[in-house]
């Protein structure tokens, strides 16, 4: 089992993959990978950048106190993994959806359910099957012998937090029922609209290796998504404290996880990034560099405007866990990759010279002017 296996799998990343590890932790598996991102982004703590710019305008107590023990409680449970679960806090914290992408056994599962014991709300796991219906998400409407009368019976989608384990197996008309809950954060049954509560994030996970009885994920559906992270197996020094940590006991207790955010929390921490600044100079850098996606060589679609904005909420999240009431062009090359990866598509003649999408952002990285 994936819970079991695989409480591990740091970003061990391909050279040519943006090496950004967790901001809690100083060391990187593979320090020599770094492009265009800091190799240490907890250095800039809030104490230094005080002494630099003067004390932030904004309360971040909160979010650095609660981000904080968040990574300390996940620690607990997984090996590595830092800079997945960063990028997860950040959908957490702005309503984003997330799409992790690795081979089975790196706890992808795992990782989701320890986030979701942190937050004091509901959690649910959906198995995606081939099988599956639209009604076996959204819900179903069930004849009432009392009232002679049919009752919507909700779904499993109606949750704060959803797991929607190996998205890409279930047929199309099934992922279309997500179209409507990811994006407008409601379902509409029968002519009736059903508000679903705050907070609501979907963690969906796939396999890239095996396709056979698989449904590709729509582009309009991808889009849905703030983030796909792509997920590798943990390096040697990490798999060696894995089986330390669980050689007499391999079973993870999910109740002992301590709950960290509180609903009223993250109300608070949403409100706290929504304002925190940003520049105009760096509103027009996010924007050149989706622009430059449209008009490269070697991509057939480009990112989209929600891809700019995906940027915007992301970057400001990001600079808020790292102790900022602002955003710097870092933030924003933080982010980049995980918010276009799943979003451009290559021409053919790119993808038959190996190129992936990867080499393709970096380079439009470097060529855009970073504002000053």
């Amino acid at each position: 089992m994936e819970e079991n296996n695989n409480q591990n799998s740091e970003l061990n990343k391909p050279e040519n993959l943006t090496n950004s590890n967790s901001m809690d932790h100083t060391e990187s598996s593979n320090p020599e990978n770094t492009i265009n991102t800091p190799v240490n982004p907890e250095a800039e703590t809030t104490s230094s950048v005080a002494s630099s710019f003067g004390a932030p305008r904004l309360d971040l107590s909160l979010v650095n106190e609660k981000v904080k023990a968040a990574r300390a409680e996940i620690g607990k449970y997984l090996i590595g993994q830092h800079e997945m679960v960063d990028l997860l806090l950040v959908g957490v914290f702005t309503g984003g959806h997330v799409l992790l992408e690795g081979v089975p056994g790196i706890a992808k599962t795992l990782t989701a359910k320890v986030l979701s014991k942190t937050l004091s709300v509901d959690f649910s796991r959906i198995q995606f099957t081939p099988d599956m219906m639209p009604s076996d998400i959204i819900g179903t409407s069930v004849f009432n012998m009392k009232d002679s009368e049919f009752n919507f019976k909700k779904g499993p989608i109606f949750t704060n937090i959803a797991l929607i384990d190996e998205i890409n197996r279930a047929p199309a008309k099934t992922q279309a029922a997500l179209f409507e809950v990811m994006e407008e954060r409601q379902i509409t049954y029968d002519g009736i609209t059903y508000k679903l509560d705050f907070p609501f994030l979907v963690i969906a996970t796939q396999n890239p290796i095996e396709q056979e009885g698989t449904y590709r994920l729509p582009e309009a559906q991808l889009d849905r998504f703030l983030f796909k992270i792509n997920l590798y197996h943990p390096t040697l020094d990490e798999e060696v404290e894995i089986l330390k940590r669980f050689r007499n006991n391999t079973k993870i207790d999910f109740d002992k996880i301590s709950n960290v955010f509180s609903v009223s929390d993250l109300q608070k921490i949403t409100k706290t990034i929504e304002e925190i600044r940003m520049d105009d100079s760096i509103i027009k850098y996010i924007s050149q560099i989706t622009h430059e996606t449209r008009v490269h060589g070697k991509i057939y679609l480009g990112a989209s405007p929600r891809a700019s904005l995906s940027m915007l909420k992301s970057a400001k999240a990001m600079a808020a866990i790292r102790g900022r009431d602002f955003v710097t062009p870092d933030e924003v090359q933080y982010v980049a990759y995980h918010v276009m990866n799943h979003r451009i598509i290559l021409t053919p003649e790119a993808e038959m010279e190996g190129i992936d999408a990867n080499i393709i952002i970096q380079e439009i990285i470097k060529r855009v002017e970073v504002p000053r």
